[in-house]
């Protein structure tokens, strides 16, 4: 069982644990004050609860993150004299440094009821990075975008529903500009390119979007217009293959730098336990990846037969690296980002490298997906992304930030409106209750769409994690 499986069976027992107190409380009440008291209750605490209390979140909002960045990153003489961020020497102006502020953030009784946020301000700038409602911890800003303003004192920063506490400590790291390299993003399924780095291959000099999986399971949307269970998992997987060759021309990214691998969705981590044994989809009734890559323009070893295999995987992956000899590989980091098939993705690239003549110089980790936090990114669309949830001080992480203009967020937002599988309405319990928090608690949600991936990574900044091999 993954952690993330873990944390959610905890939080699962927890839950009826609370609940079968509560009604035997509601039982007492009705039998000692009056019979309808515990309707009118139980309704209130249900609203309270999608309004306040239905955030999937696997620690106390009182826990520091734990990262550990290199000495040699920080920047020394930091201070805040009143709200206004202070240096004594100016930081370096270079457009892909990125840089990151740690501020101790303690919330106001609002905060534990409205969602806290420090708001940053300054000449041209105006953003705001949420935390977790009842945030009293270590948290890390990021002022990716900002060392113009950082640098000439000119950055206010200011709590809303939260106060500042202490010291605040900066962060600068350098990178070689992955915008002005070639880069491959590897995407586990349809529209994980585009969540996590639209903004990246959309300003690369050139890009190459490898999709792993068609994503076909779960085609619930499609068996209610009518088709069986097999037949909906088809034309899902088909409708996604043809997303993740045909959206990327949106960021200027040709149908020929776009493939999609056409393996079965969760199905990878099978494939990996048993390299050469085809693993069929779960719900397609297909034992064949053909049928998904029919819209890919270049011929893979995996086209030969079609097996869903982890070896015919890592050949197609090899094979994809040596034609396009990427300097830049971006792929979800298995460490941060809890997804089977998005760590398996990640075990499947390095193993693709491993004695290969070509070797990138730069792996870039994404995560579109948390162990801890389901809310991550929190806060607002076309808001900045502070850094998530780390409770692993053992890990090395090194951040690089990019930053998009509102342009670009919009261009964004529009790439995620064509990915079908953002499209169906959330069911009517998360409607219920996004309504009701807009309501009470003060959430909202952008216009472009009603997945939650369209508040989640239509922000300020993209975020990875960089490794060099």
């Amino acid at each position: 069982m993954s952690r993330k499986q873990e944390l959610l069976k905890r939080h699962r027992r927890n839950k009826r644990v609370a609940l079968l107190l509560a009604l035997v409380i509601l039982v007492l009440v009705g039998v000692v004050v009056a019979w309808w008291l515990p309707l009118v209750l139980a309704i209130l605490g249900w609203v309270a609860h999608e309004a306040w209390f239905s955030d999937h979140l696997f620690y106390s909002p009182a826990d520091d993150y734990q990262y550990r960045f290199a000495e040699s990153n920080l920047v020394p003489c930091v201070r805040l004299e009143g709200d206004r961020l202070c240096l004594d020497q100016p930081l370096a102006q270079d457009p892909s440094q990125t840089l990151v502020l740690a501020v101790r953030v303690k919330a106001t009784l609002l905060g534990r009821f409205f969602d806290p946020a420090i708001e940053l301000t300054g000449d041209g700038v105006s953003d705001s990075q949420a935390f977790e409602r009842g945030v009293n911890g270590l948290r890390y800003l990021n002022l990716t975008g900002l060392a113009a303003q950082v640098s000439a004192g000119q950055l206010r920063l200011r709590g809303r529903r939260c106060v500042i506490q202490g010291t605040p400590q900066l962060w600068s790291f350098q990178h070689a500009d992955a915008r002005r390299q070639r880069v491959m993003v590897i995407a586990p399924h349809a529209d994980d390119a585009e969540l996590a780095a639209f903004g990246l291959y959309s300003q690369a000099d050139e890009s190459w979007i490898v999709t792993l999986t068609a994503g076909e399971i779960e085609a619930e949307h499609y068996q209610q217009m009518g088709m069986n269970r097999a037949d909906a998992a088809r034309i899902k997987g088909r409708l996604r293959a043809w997303d993740s060759i045909t959206v990327p021309r949106w960021a200027g990214v040709p149908e020929s730098r776009c493939v999609q691998l056409g393996y079965f969705c969760l199905q990878l981590p099978a494939m990996q336990a048993a390299p050469d044994q085809p693993i069929a989809s779960r719900e397609a009734d297909l034992s064949d990846t053909r049928l998904f890559r029919q819209f890919n323009s270049m011929t893979l070893p995996g086209d030969a037969d079609g097996a869903p295999t982890w070896n015919n995987l890592i050949a197609d992956l090899r094979a994809l690296l040596l034609h396009a000899r990427p300097d830049v590989v971006v792929m979800p980091h298995a460490t941060i980002d809890p997804h089977p098939d998005h760590i398996c993705s990640q075990a499947a690239v390095f193993e693709a490298l491993q004695g290969l003549e070509w070797q990138p110089q730069t792996v870039l980790g994404y995560a579109n997906h948390l162990h801890d936090n389901d809310r991550w990114p929190m806060g607002n669309a076309y808001s900045g992304v502070a850094l998530p949830p780390v409770f692993d001080a053992s890990v090395t992480l090194v951040p690089y930030s990019i930053e998009l203009d509102v342009q670009q967020q919009r261009d964004k937002a529009m790439a995620l409106g064509m990915m079908h599988d953002l499209q169906p309405s959330p069911p009517l319990k998360r409607r219920v209750r996004r309504w009701l928090q807009k309501v009470l608690a003060g959430r909202r949600w952008p216009a472009e769409g009603e997945n939650e991936f369209f508040r989640k990574a239509v922000r300020r900044h993209e975020l990875f994690w960089r490794r060099e091999l």
